[in-house]
């Protein structure tokens, strides 16, 4: 449990990113589209983002409860709130989140029908599901609890630091039909997880003692990759920031999307982001506790010639029978990948702009639509549906609002505007507007914004 809890806390403390971007996916013709959907349009000849600033974004989000509930100045006990919290959390509860940064982000049109883009970021994801059972264990005890199984297997949580070098390609089939693939090269700088845990701690009254104490079925894991060399925590960021680039634990991934046009008011998109996997192989130390244990108590006895340390016996005891160790076997870590799909109907006022080669292409003042998000974790897919408005007030400005039903909120609203000067575009959205005022009493709160140079 001392492996475990700090990083927990990590997860709670760190402000934190995450990956959905409800509000940019497929808004204004903006280049970070092609890292949402390969298959994006690129309506343009070349782009270059700004370095460090063509791409941040910032998200939180937390399920079961929000902040204010703990940390509110109501003159209450803390722990009275803590253990209110701890009541009405579920095993799928969570805290998820997500840090990325483009270092950068450039491409170029090919010819007439492919666009090529490449570049690099860094990132942070990470979720940890709430361990109900064990923390109330720690946090209450077990008197209180007779005949309660607390259940072990509810120790889940994920932290991942690596960077990703990228390549695609976004090909215009037809005048109907646009597609594109990412090819992804990640390189991990940290690793932290735990998944597959069972067992359970349950206390009954005893035959030979008050209580017996049993542990059932424990098989624990707890892997790390890039934080410990030669039994010393890794504390230099240098090395974490430079293990982001062809570090020793690298592994592939590949994105896939699709844009559709039905007709040049009725467009399709669809996409399927991170199909990938990281092999950890270098700084390695995972740990594992597996086996059975009934406890009923010490029965001491004098002895005056031989007396008996019936601690360390126990201790003997119990490590025999519920063994522990660390190892450095390799590992496989696989990416959380998510799918995204949305439909598009435009309308209003007809307007055409000048894109690559000497062409023109009809846009629309507005539209509507509604884009399905999927992402997939350990308990299960996490969803998001969002309906959209989009308003061009010119061919360089554009504005979104977003509404969107997820598992943080019911009334998440965002917006976001896009405004090109010159071939400098800028920009910026946020989310769940509605909670900006009481920040702590939020489950979900982002933002986004960049600068890019656009050459049409």
């Amino acid at each position: 449990m001392k492996k475990l809890f700090p990083f927990i806390f990590l997860l709670v403390a760190i402000n934190s990113f995450c990956q959905k971007k409800q509000v940019l996916y497929g808004f204004a013709d903006l280049p970070q589209n092609l890292l949402l959907n390969p298959g994006s349009e690129a309506n343009y000849k070349f782009h270059i983002g700004v370095p460090l600033f063509s791409g941040i974004s910032s998200e939180l989000g937390l399920t079961g409860f929000s902040l204010k509930e703990v940390f509110a100045k109501d003159n209450r006990p803390i722990n009275t709130k803590v253990s209110e919290v701890l009541n009405k959390l579920s095993i799928r509860d969570h805290i998820k989140f997500n840090f990325q940064i483009e270092i950068l982000n450039a491409g170029f049109r090919f010819d007439d029908k492919n666009y090529f883009s490449f570049g690099f970021y860094q990132e942070i994801d990470g979720i940890s599901y709430f361990p109900k059972d064990p923390i109330k264990l720690l946090t209450d005890g077990n008197g209180s609890f007779l005949n309660k199984s607390f259940d072990f297997s509810q120790i889940q949580y994920k932290l991942d630091a690596f960077g990703v070098l990228h390549f695609g390609v976004s090909r215009e089939v037809n005048e109907k039909l646009t597609v594109g693939s990412r090819l992804k090269i990640y390189s991990s700088a940290l690793n932290v997880e735990s998944s597959n845990n069972t067992g359970t701690f349950t206390t009954i009254n005893g035959a030979n003692n008050i209580y017996a104490h049993y542990l059932d079925n424990i098989d624990l894991n707890f892997k790390t990759s890039g934080l410990v060399a030669n039994n010393e925590y890794i504390n230099k960021p240098g090395t974490y920031l430079g293990n982001t680039f062809f570090g020793s634990n690298l592994g592939l991934g590949i994105d896939l999307g699709f844009t559709y046009k039905q007709s040049k008011q009725l467009v399709f998109t669809g996409s399927i982001i991170d199909l990938g996997f990281i092999k950890h192989k270098k700084n390695i130390k995972n740990s594992t506790i597996k086996g059975n244990y009934v406890f009923e108590g010490i029965e001491f006895g004098y002895n005056s010639t031989n007396s008996v340390n019936y601690w360390e016996e126990l201790d003997k005891d119990f490590k025999e029978k519920v063994p522990s160790g660390d190892n450095q076997d390799a590992y496989v870590s696989w990416r959380p990948t998510k799918i995204n799909g949305s439909v598009k109907y435009s309308f209003g006022e007809k307007r055409s702009k000048y894109c690559y080669d000497d062409r023109y292409k009809d846009f629309y003042k507005n539209a509507v639509g509604l884009q399905l998000y999927s992402e997939f974790r350990p308990l299960g897919p996490q969803l998001a549906l969002t309906g959209f408005l989009e308003k061009s007030f010119s061919e360089k400005l554009h504005a979104k609002v977003t509404y969107t039903i997820d598992d943080y909120s019911l009334y998440n609203i965002g917006a976001g505007i896009s405004a090109q000067i010159g071939k400098i575009n800028f920009y910026g959205m946020v989310d769940n507007i509605a909670q900006y005022g009481d920040i702590a009493a939020a489950n979900n709160i982002s933002f986004q914004l960049g600068i890019n140079v656009i050459f049409n």
